[in-house]
């Protein structure tokens, strides 16, 4: 018996670190894209040592490498949309810009800055070029609340804070805001 032939799913570019737990990261983009049939192709930004419990170590990919990764996927499966996680650091920050600089599809940024526990996810210096670079051609960035706080320069409290953070990343970056 022939197979009935499938539907070309769209392409999904995740840009972002591989999660040895799996519950984050590269992964969790791809089981996402999967469960709403979307191709999903994966530049890998770093590596991580995590489980549930504990992130143990954070080791970049090389910023050469995570452009050749992003080119490749764009020479022969053009993505419909980019989603952009943790870079960490600010070579990587500064490829990913670089090769986007003048996408065909909107990017989706997730801004991850900080860890549950608190531990800083992106290096010194790397959020003011994720600020410069990334967030002005971001179709919509989709930060957390201690993310917000960050990116806005605000204590965020209350449902007020939250609308007032929102506005601020708005204004000061000209990309869409959707805060979690």
């Amino acid at each position: 018996m022939i197979p009935a032939k499938r539907k070309k799913w769209p392409v999904a570019l995740t840009i972002a670190g591989s999660d040895s737990g799996g519950g984050a990261g590269i992964q969790a983009d791809l089981k996402t894209f999967a469960a709403f049939s979307v191709h999903g192709a994966s530049a890998i930004a770093c590596l991580t040592a995590q489980n549930p419990a504990a992130l143990a170590a954070i080791e970049p990919c090389s910023a050469k490498m995570l452009r050749r990764q992003i080119q490749a996927v764009f020479d022969e499966m053009p993505p419909a949309a980019v989603k952009i996680g943790m870079l960490f650091s600010c070579e990587n920050v500064l490829a990913a810009a670089a090769a986007l600089r003048n996408p065909a599809c909107p990017i989706v940024l997730d801004p991850v800055l900080v860890s549950t526990s608190g531990r800083p996810l992106l290096e010194p210096g790397a959020l003011k070029i994720l600020g410069l670079k990334l967030l002005p051609a971001a179709a919509i960035v989709t930060p957390n609340i201690r993310e917000a706080a960050l990116l806005s320069g605000r204590a965020i409290s209350s449902r007020e804070d939250m609308s007032a953070a929102a506005r601020t990343i708005h204004s000061r970056f000209g990309c869409r805001v959707l805060l979690k």
